[in-house]
């Protein structure tokens, strides 16, 4: 507290005007926090990723949760890929158009949304107009990659 004195200043006048206001500040620095549930926006709860196909199963190792924030720039492609583990993303910002290259399967997901990622299947994000900035989760293992690019591909990040 800058002024030291204010505080038993505040007290004193609270003595002085009957007690009842020294006796709310004493009971507001010594009461619990209220119990509360927080609210829940449920983003995503699948059971197979975006273009249908359904998640098999978890690896059998140690699991690894790991998070990263992706910026893609404007009118940018990754490089074609897969994922050996399930995983979801939220789009922050801009849109996300996810190509599935075996079926052409094509979907867009736009800022708010979520999406559940394929496991296995070679696809790739391609942005529109904007940046796009995504939240990706993983459910993967210590020391394996969350991301495997296609032969003569780049890493996706």
């Amino acid at each position: 507290m800058r002024f030291p004195f204010l505080k038993s200043f505040v007290l004193l006048a609270g003595v002085l005007a009957g007690g009842g206001f020294s006796m709310s500040i004493a009971a507001a620095q010594t009461s619990s926090p209220t119990t509360a549930s927080g609210h829940a926006d449920h983003l995503l709860a699948d059971d197979h990723s975006w273009n249908g196909t359904p998640y098999e199963h978890y690896p059998t190792t140690r699991p690894m949760l790991s998070m990263i924030r992706l910026t893609i720039p404007a009118h940018s492609a990754l490089p074609w890929h897969v994922h050996p583990y399930p995983n979801a993303g939220y789009v922050l910002e801009g849109t996300l158009t996810i190509e599935d290259r075996q079926s052409g399967k094509k979907r867009t997901f736009h800022q708010g949304e979520a999406f559940a990622e394929s496991v296995n299947d070679v696809h790739r994000g391609v942005t529109g107009d904007s940046q796009t900035v995504l939240l990706l989760t993983y459910a993967g293992s210590p020391g394996k990659p969350t991301s495997i690019p296609l032969p003569g591909q780049q890493k996706e990040y």
